[in-house]
């Protein structure tokens, strides 16, 4: 076994028993240097190793924190809001809204959404960190003939339950699609990625009870933090 990998199974047995609890520091690089007698490089790599396992989180010119191990699950056959998921498990989160703005589509928009040509639709970004990492970037369209209006206090802390207890809008189903998609300049802004080359992008059509489209979403995801779990039943 090369040194850098006993370094990470020494770190990673520490941090599993909690020497190094959630959400506190490793020693710096130079004191690791010299707790374990290892040149840098030998330490960095020990680090990313911790990195891949998804132990901890490394950001430059700060540290590298222990995170939070556990990844969230995601279902796929329920409707649930992130708001929802995060507070039923526990999970330390923050939002940021990083826009929110009246867009008019164009065609290409219009084929992608699901919404018509030229209709006028509320584009919101949010970015999603768990445990200090950006780890989910969501891009929602909202048909603001159904939502006349809205603001980032409201996007900032549950759009859902907004609009089902303020505009009284009957959320019924969605049509999702998941795919692995390449990082985009945007993803590379808003996510710490590492160096991940890759995303999972769940897209969602959300209806009202009476069939009206009222919402598209696209949800960017960090490979290791999340899985998503659905229920199958053969059908006899």
């Amino acid at each position: 076994m090369k040194k850098y990998e006993i370094i990470f199974k020494d770190l990673q047995d520490k941090i599993k028993k909690q020497h190094y609890p959630v959400g506190q520091y490793l020693p710096s690089e130079l004191t690791l240097t010299k707790t374990y007698s290892a040149s840098r490089d030998t330490i960095r790599k020990a680090l990313r190793l911790l990195n891949e396992a998804g132990l901890v989180e490394s950001k430059q010119g700060v540290g590298t924190k222990v995170i939070h191990r556990q990844q969230i699950q995601f279902p796929i056959s329920e409707l649930t809001s992130y708001q929802e998921l995060v507070q039923h498990l526990g999970m330390p989160s923050k939002t940021r809204v990083i826009s929110l703005d009246k867009v008019i589509l164009d065609d290409k928009q219009a084929q992608t959404t699901g919404f018509t040509n030229k209709a006028i639709i509320w584009r919101i970004t949010r970015q999603r960190q768990v445990d200090g990492v950006a780890s989910v970037l969501d891009i929602d369209y909202l048909d603001k003939q159904l939502v006349p209006n809205i603001n980032k206090d409201i996007a900032q802390y549950s759009i859902y339950a907004y609009l089902e207890h303020m505009l009284k809008l009957d959320i019924a189903y969605a049509q999702k699609e998941i795919t692995i998609e390449p990082v985009t300049a945007t993803d590379q802004i808003y996510l710490d990625l590492h160096g991940d080359q890759h995303v999972v992008s769940v897209k969602s059509k959300v209806f009202l009870a009476d069939g009206q489209q009222f919402q598209f979403t696209e949800s960017r995801h960090k490979l290791d933090k999340f899985k998503f779990v659905d229920f199958a039943k053969r059908k006899k």
